[in-house]
């Protein structure tokens, strides 16, 4: 049986589109979350109309007229903070212990930082990143140096959001002098 040359052109087009078509899904694969996934113009496919997925560390979205731009943000009512990259991107979200005295929402900026020091309660910190102070009670983050999160006694005024030893490390990375601290209800 003969094969014709069209016969032979359409067969090698298939399998040429077939392993670009297979090369195309699995680089689609290694991409981030919502990069790539629809193109404009084209109907988004049931992948791509899902909300990304929530891992066990960022469970939270960012909350809603939080900001632009690389900042620190901190949810009174939610007991959590996000770290936001210059390019929108969260970086690390975690729930903390509020302090006794909470700041007004608004816009701030950290102000001083600390290593290791003891806290108006006593007890021993580090990483410790402050933004504002209310009523003679300095306000800012810092994590208990035996790992403590326990939110402090009600009847000190003080003014330490606690956090984990891990994210307290992560908070001193990221936010140094001069820092956005964006404080929401």
């Amino acid at each position: 049986m003969a094969v014709s040359s069209s016969g032979i052109v359409a067969g090698l087009t298939a399998a040429a589109l077939a392993t670009v078509g297979y090369l195309a899904h699995q680089a689609a694969q290694t991409l981030p979350v919502g990069l790539g996934r629809a193109h404009a113009g084209a109907a988004p496919s049931a992948d791509a109309s899902k909300a990304p997925p929530r891992t066990r560390k960022d469970p939270a979205p960012l909350p809603v007229g939080s900001g632009e731009g690389a900042r620190v943000v901190y949810s009174l009512r939610g007991d959590r903070v996000w770290l936001v990259g210059a390019d929108e991107v969260i970086t690390r979200t975690f729930e903390v212990a509020p302090s006794a005295v909470d700041p007004a929402p608004g816009n701030y900026a950290v102000t001083s930082r600390s290593n290791a020091v003891t806290g108006s309660d006593g007890v021993p910190v580090e990483h410790v990143v402050r933004f504002t102070t209310v009523g003679g009670v300095v306000i800012g983050f810092s994590a208990a140096v035996d790992g403590s999160t326990a939110a402090p006694a009600t009847k000190v005024r003080t003014g330490g959001i606690r956090e984990s030893r891990a994210d307290g490390e992560a908070m001193w990375t990221f936010a140094t002098i001069g820092r956005k601290v964006v404080v929401v209800p």
